[in-house]
Parts: structure tokens; sequence; C-alpha cells
């Protein structure tokens, strides 16, 4: 063992990040309000505790994913939060996609008791999660984040600090607008292309290792392709939660976002149509249906597909 980490919050990308911390010697405990999340992560060979501020006793550094503000603030400053910890110099490490104001509120919190949060969310799906292919985009104490070297090491392959608390959300706004937007695209691409006839697995295998591809196409190219959007790495709901905090953050800086508004729209799309549950990559799906195609219907295809000379 390389000693005790603390998990914070055990869905998609917590409990993907607490099996890697596990796989590389650490000993997790944890904590989440949901029954199954908690199986979860003791069926993984980690041990789930009754409270976060049990986790921050167990754990000198704890990761947290959490879905919301309201969560942060309850894990930080709830009846049981880390903030009732005893002792001082405990490392809560947020790895969330939230308002900087929920985080500037927490940081508050967490220096008043003698203890440090760190903003680092991660750049990555659930599924690269699961392989420790994220990217830490980290910020806060510059110390504490280097004392969390080997435990960024073993849940993610590359480590960005950059600077002041705040900045590593900022920076995952953006990434998430170039995600927002690459998705969005790939949906379009295999969207004309099989509207004119050509079948999605050969779009995407020609598209992959070209000049036009993106890691969104790489990554959600497949789940496209074969239609598989009931294994979500990452849902159109949890998303639609990062548009609007990207769309209010750009909002404060009067910056338009004219592409990004555009691609925006396709997800609202998505929940509308009855989506929000499923894999983001079903943006696709979308499309498809706002262009009353199907690419099953022999009559539709003969009907759509680019006209033969």
């Amino acid at each position: 063992m390389t000693g005790t980490i603390g998990m914070l919050g055990i869905g998609i990308m917590g409990s993907a990040i607490a099996r890697n911390l596990i796989k590389a010697g650490f000993a997790v405990v944890g904590y989440d309000p949901v029954p199954a999340a908690r199986d979860r992560l003791s069926e993984m060979g980690g041990e789930a505790l009754a409270s976060p501020r049990d986790v921050v006793e167990a754990a000198v550094i704890s990761f947290a994913s959490l879905p919301s503000g309201v969560a942060l603030a309850e894990v930080i400053e709830g009846a049981a939060g880390v903030v009732r910890t005893g002792g001082s110099g405990q490392i809560l490490i947020e790895c969330s996609t939230l308002p900087l104001s929920a985080k500037r509120a927490a940081l508050v919190a967490m220096e008043g008791a003698g203890k440090t949060l760190l903003d680092c969310p991660v750049s990555g799906t659930g599924a690269q999660a699961a392989t420790g292919d994220l990217v830490i985009l980290g910020s806060g104490d510059e110390q504490a984040f280097a004392r969390c070297g080997p435990a960024f090491a073993a849940m993610s392959r590359r480590q960005v600090y950059l600077g002041r608390f705040g900045t590593g959300s900022i920076m995952k706004y953006i990434a998430n607008h170039l995600v927002t937007i690459h998705n969005a695209a790939a949906a379009e691409a295999m969207l004309l292309g099989m509207k004119a006839g050509i079948a999605p697995g050969l779009i995407y295998d020609t598209l992959a290792d070209s000049a036009a591809t993106s890691r969104m196409f790489q990554m959600r190219g497949p789940l496209m392709r074969d239609e598989n959007y009931d294994t979500p790495t990452a849902t159109m709901r949890t998303h639609l939660k990062d548009l609007s905090i990207i769309s209010s953050f750009a909002a404060e800086l009067g910056c338009a976002l004219p592409v990004y508004a555009a691609a925006e729209q396709l997800y609202r799309a998505g929940e509308g149509l009855g989506f929000a549950a499923r894999d983001t990559a079903s943006i696709c799906a979308v499309l498809e249906r706002m262009n009353g195609f199907d690419r099953h219907g022999g009559a539709s295809a003969s009907t759509t597909s680019y006209p033969q000379s």
C-alpha cells in the first residue's frame, strides 16, 4: 500500500478514479449519499464510510467528484462536512465542473477550517477516466498540488498546474466548449455521410485517422456508428449542466460564442426529445430525427441519398 486516499462522490467519474487509485496500490475510503454508489466502492475493494467528515479524517488527501454546487456546499459545510473534521492540513482535490462562485465559497470555508481546497477539474470522459486517460487542470496552492503528485499520477496521464485557484475551472470551461462543438461536428459529419448513402462504419474508419479527425470523433464516433447510447460515459443531462455554466461564464465576460451557441441548441433539443439520460454521442440520433432520416429504413435511404450521375 502507498497510503490512503479519500473519494467523495462515487458516480461514473468518481468510481473510475477510485478504481485506478486502488489498482495503483492506494487504500481508498469514500462516501456517496447513494447506497448503490457506496456498494460499488466496496465491490471494487474500497471502504465506504458514513460521511465526508469520516473520509477526510481517514485520508490526508481526498478527491471530490460532485454533481452540483449544492452538493459541494453540503460536502464542505454540512452537518458531517469536511470542515467539521479535526486537525488541519488536509487537502481536498475538487474535480467537478461547477460554477466558480460555488468553488470560491468552498475555498473560503476550507481555509477558515485550516484545510486546503484545490480546484482541479479533469478533462476526459468516463471511458477515459476508466483507463486513466485524464488531464488534470490544476489550480490553487502549488505546494499542495505537488504533494498530490503520486495520487494524480495514479488516475491521470497528464497534470497541468495553471496557477491561482479557479484557473483550473476556467480552463475546463474552455475545454468543454471545444468538446461541445467537436461532438456536434462529429455527429453532423456522420449524418451527412449516411444521408449520402455511405455506411456509418465506412465513414468512421475513413475519417478517424484523417486530417478531419478530432479526439471526440475518435471517442464518440464508434458510439454514433453503432447507435450505442445506453451505457453513457457522460450523459446529455450532465453536459447540459456544463453548458449552462459555460454560457453564464461567457455572458459575464461579454464574450460572444456563436459557434458554441449553435451547437448548444442541439443538446437542448436532445433533452426535449428524451435523450437526457443517454450518452452525449446520441446527439447524432437527435440530428437524424431533426432531418427525418432513418438509417435503417431502406425506402428512406433510397430517397435521401446523394443522386448518382
